[in-house]
């Protein structure tokens, strides 16, 4: 009897075993596939709250909305990205693209802050289809350096710009060179991040952190800041400029193939004398050389809070030939990012202290708490003494030079041009130019450092002429906006 029991038992529990795995798999089957579906729709990105983006209005604290969250047609819990200023400030801020089925930041700020600004995602039951996901994070918000009436008033003159010189394209950046702070940054063209996928793919190139170009003569400041802090010139220091030197068989001239007699260091910057520049490295050496160049950051990548960035390109340098060390004296056979340029010039405004150049000043997380940005010395490329006495010789630049219209009355401005043709991908140079203008201000305490930059404009020969007008504006701007009182010095 009690084995008779015992096998009917098993016989009956492998029975209902089976009949719940049948029940299960095929009876429950929409049940489940439901439950899963719902979790599957809700599990995602669009389900949560993305951290919003904010630019500075002014110094009063006041803040405007790049980058913020809209309720999707149709749907009470699913997110879309919302851009309200439209194109201002596209290159820095970014959009949203699919990955994974997901929206994430393909581009700029949302794609570099992309762990912060998400959140994480939480999860729905099929019962629970109204509110935020069960368990999900909202993402932190990001707080910028960047200052929508400057950036409103730049990228309008770089329009202006583009347009008036038929170029093909151009950027501007405005720092802050005592602590690295980004105050601006534009490039034209542009695109609207709102409705990305009108626009090409070309749109899509932050230039001032992933293109490189040779610079020019707005290079011929750094060879200077070497000569000098080795003590192997000073401003006044002379040498003769027959207007052409000879390397091996190779001829080099100055820009406008003249010859100006003897000068001073001073003068080489202020009449942008190409034999002048050699003669600084020369006397400098050209392992010191390197070692400032790199030194002033050159040949690596900043580590700005941007995707993308590019490291530029010195690497021909390490060949040690001596007609490579030549033509980079004046910046040509090198390439540069415009901000490794600016940021070179914010440190001799800087008193020689190199900042790490950044986008974002405060990341304020879901429960109130913020993370500040702290401004960072990355470098100490010249002494003190040396970024004094480059300073006062890039203010006689604008002072003395091409560049008077760069002036502003009342205050000492420092600068430089740089114009070099268009090198080509596979070697050699185009019959294209690129312009550029960099400079700072006042000289005694900067506040500000510009740079402006143009590629390929038409009917112009130099960039002392396409920018020094757009330049003074910029300034004059800055120092009315910031209530900079004249010089004294």
């Amino acid at each position: 009897m009690r084995l008779n029991f015992l096998i009917f038992l098993f016989i009956f529990l492998f029975s209902f075993t089976i009949y719940r795995i049948f029940d299960l798999s095929v009876n429950q089957y929409g049940f489940f596939s439901e439950v899963a579906a719902n979790q599957k729709s809700y599990g995602s990105q669009d389900s949560i709250l993305r951290g919003e983006i904010f630019i500075k209005e002014g110094s009063d604290g006041q803040l405007a909305t790049l980058a913020t969250n809209r309720l999707s047609s149709g749907s009470l819990d699913l997110y879309s990205r919302f851009y309200p200023e439209g194109t201002l400030g596209s290159s820095v801020v970014g959009f949203l693209g699919f990955q994974d089925k997901n929206r994430m930041g393909q581009y700029g700020l949302e794609e570099y802050y992309e762990t912060w600004l998400s959140g994480q995602v939480g999860f729905k039951n099929f019962l629970n289809k109204v509110g935020l996901a069960r368990g999900s994070t909202p993402g932190s918000s990001l707080i910028l350096t960047i200052d929508k009436n400057i950036q409103f008033f730049v990228e309008t003159k770089l329009k202006e710009l583009t347009y008036k010189w038929s170029a093909s394209g151009g950027n501007v950046i405005i720092q802050n060179p005592q602590t690295g702070a980004i105050l601006a940054m534009a490039s034209w063209p542009d695109f609207d991040p709102n409705q990305y996928s009108k626009y090409s793919l070309k749109n899509f190139i932050n230039p001032n952190i992933q293109s490189s170009f040779e610079p020019g003569s707005s290079f011929k400041p750094i060879t200077m800041a070497a000569a000098l802090d080795t003590g192997a010139v000073n401003s006044e220091t002379t040498f003769f400029d027959s207007g052409e030197v000879k390397i091996g068989s190779s001829t080099v001239r100055n820009y406008d193939l003249k010859s100006n007699g003897y000068q001073t260091m001073a003068q080489v910057l202020e009449k942008s004398i190409n034999t002048g520049a050699i003669f600084a490295m020369r006397q400098t050496g050209r392992e010191k050389f390197l070692e400032y160049i790199e030194k002033f950051q050159f040949g690596r990548k900043s580590d700005i809070d941007l995707a993308g960035e590019v490291s530029g390109n010195i690497k021909n340098l390490a060949s040690g030939r001596e007609i490579n060390f030549v033509t980079a004296s004046f910046g040509q056979g090198i390439a540069v990012t415009p901000l490794q340029l600016i940021n070179s010039y914010s440190a001799i405004a800087n008193g020689g202290r190199l900042m790490r150049p950044y986008v974002v000043e405060k990341i304020i997380k879901p429960s109130g708490e913020s993370v500040e940005v702290r401004p960072e010395v990355i470098s100490e490329p010249i002494t003190p003494e040396t970024a004094k006495t480059l300073k006062l010789m890039l203010v006689s630049v604008i002072e003395n030079g091409s560049i008077k219209k760069a002036k502003v009355p009342g205050y000492k401005i420092a600068g430089k041009t740089g114009t070099a043709q268009e090198a080509k991908k596979d070697g050699g140079y185009s019959d294209f130019f690129i312009h550029n203008l960099v400079g700072f201000g006042p000289a005694e305490n900067p506040r500000f450092t510009i740079l402006l930059k143009l590629d390929r404009p038409k009917g112009i020969e130099t960039a002392a002429v396409s920018l020094a007008d757009a330049f003074g504006d910029i300034a004059r701007f800055l120092i009315s906006y910031y209530g900079i009182a004249p010089s004294t010095e």
